[in-house]
Order: structure tokens, then C-alpha cells, then sequence
């Protein structure tokens, strides 16, 4: 049913003095925010939250069945080809960087879930995922949830992540990935991380530039995670 201008412009107001932002020259169009209630949600689309809910959880698994055949692994000579120029000197070898994200989720009523699902870094109760992706940009593993407590190297362990790594690769990790070599040296691949996690010592010159060419070089699975 078509609205009329002035019924549109009301709602765009009472929007509005509920803190919704909009885009300047699109006084119609609300950039919303993030998170919203069902209810919320449901008086957009001229629904009750309950339906609202409903429609989102019958949508996420389709969307989950067919969005995840985008989640692929390259081949070897695929990756090379398409290896970023500051990649070729010295990482030209590497096939994967990973890093791990959080969600922040409800509060869970059962008390071991919320032990196991709180996270000390975001201070709420979250849901941990291990992320990887080709240097160029290109998602290669996704791994189901665990909860916030867990280290980024169970996460690594208890994943799936090591069943399709490619064997004789180089993966890129942060300083929070301690001791990936042990998980890594069965496969024969090589963790590139800054030099003073391996070493424990106070770092040198050549270290510290190593530690910067590699976070200039992570800020790849930084992206892909932002967008």
C-alpha cells in the first residue's frame, strides 16, 4: 500500500526522535543502526516483532546454505597469481592469515554457559569465531562459534581449520596465537609472527622491523573482517 508524502515524512520525524540517523540530501531514507529490536524491526516492515523474529530465524539458514559455497580455498598457483606486490619478497609462501573476531550475544541463563562465554577483552558474554583469508583479500575458513573464554589456539585446534590447510604453507598469525608452530609442524607449514613472540626476549632492530612489516601486512583479515 502507498504511502502519502505526509504519512512518510511522519514517520521519518517519529524515526527520528526515537535517535535514528539519516543521510544528508535523503530525508526519507534512515541509515539505521546496527542491532536492533525484532519489534523495531517489525514496525518497519508493517509487522509484529514476532514475525520479525520469526522471518529471521527460517532466513539465516538459507542464507548460511548458499553464502557459504563463497567460502572456498584457492589453489596454490591461484593465490601466487594473485599475490599482493608487498606479499612476493619475503611471505611469498603464504596462503593464510587468520585472526579471530568476537559477537557479543546475550547473557546465557545457564552459569557454565556464561563462564564459557564470557570474554575478558570485550568484557561481556560473546561468541568467538577463527577467521582466514588469502592475502588477497579472498575468505578461506570460517569456523563455527566458540565461546568468548576460549584461546585463539583452541579455537585453531578444535576447529576445522587444520583438516584443509594446505600442507608446505606459511600462515600469518598475531601475537595472540601462542605456540601455533606445535599444531602447525605435522602439516610442515611455517607461522609468520612478529619475532618477540617466538622469542620472549627484548627485541632487536631487525625485530622490530619485522614486527612492523607484518602488521602492515595483517591489516588484510582486518579488512575483511571490518566489511
Amino acid at each position: 500500500m502507498a504511502m502519502s508524502s505526509e504519512t512518510v515524512r511522519s514517520r521519518g520525524l517519529w524515526k527520528a526522535s526515537r535517535g535514528d540517523t539519516y543521510r544528508a540530501g535523503a530525508e526519507l531514507e534512515p541509515t539505521q543502526p546496527t542491532n536492533l529490536p525484532f519489534e523495531h524491526l517489525g514496525d518497519d516492515f508493517g509487522i509484529s516483532g514476532n514475525q520479525a523474529a520469526k522471518m529471521f530465524r527460517q532466513c539465516v539458514p538459507r542464507l548460511s546454505f548458499y553464502l557459504k559455497t563463497f567460502i572456498y580455498w584457492p589453489s596454490r598457483e591461484t593465490i601466487k597469481k594473485l599475490l599482493p606486490t608487498a606479499f612476493r619478497a619475503n611471505y611469498y609462501d603464504v596462503q593464510s592469515i587468520i585472526d579471530c573476531f568476537e559477537v557479543e550475544i546475550e547473557k546465557p541463563t545457564d552459569p557454565v554457559m556464561q563462564a564459557s562465554s564470557w570474554s575478558e577483552y570485550k568484557k561481556t558474554n560473546t561468541l568467538k569465531y577463527l577467521i582466514s583469508s588469502t592475502p588477497d583479500g579472498i575468505i578461506n575458513f570460517l569456523s563455527n562459534g566458540f565461546g568468548g573464554r576460549t584461546s585463539d589456539v583452541k579455537i585453531v585446534e578444535h576447529s576445522e581449520y587444520l583438516k584443509i590447510l594446505r600442507r608446505s604453507c606459511s600462515v600469518m598469525a598475531d601475537r595472540g596465537f601462542k605456540r601455533i608452530d606445535v599444531l602447525l609442524q605435522p602439516l610442515e607449514c611455517k607461522p609468520v609472527r612478529p619475532p618477540s613472540v617466538k622469542t620472549g626476549t627484548k627485541s632487536i632492530k631487525e625485530e622490530v622491523l619485522e614486527t612492523k612489516r607484518i602488521a602492515a601486512l595483517r591489516i588484510h583479515i582486518e579488512r575483511v573482517i571490518r566489511r
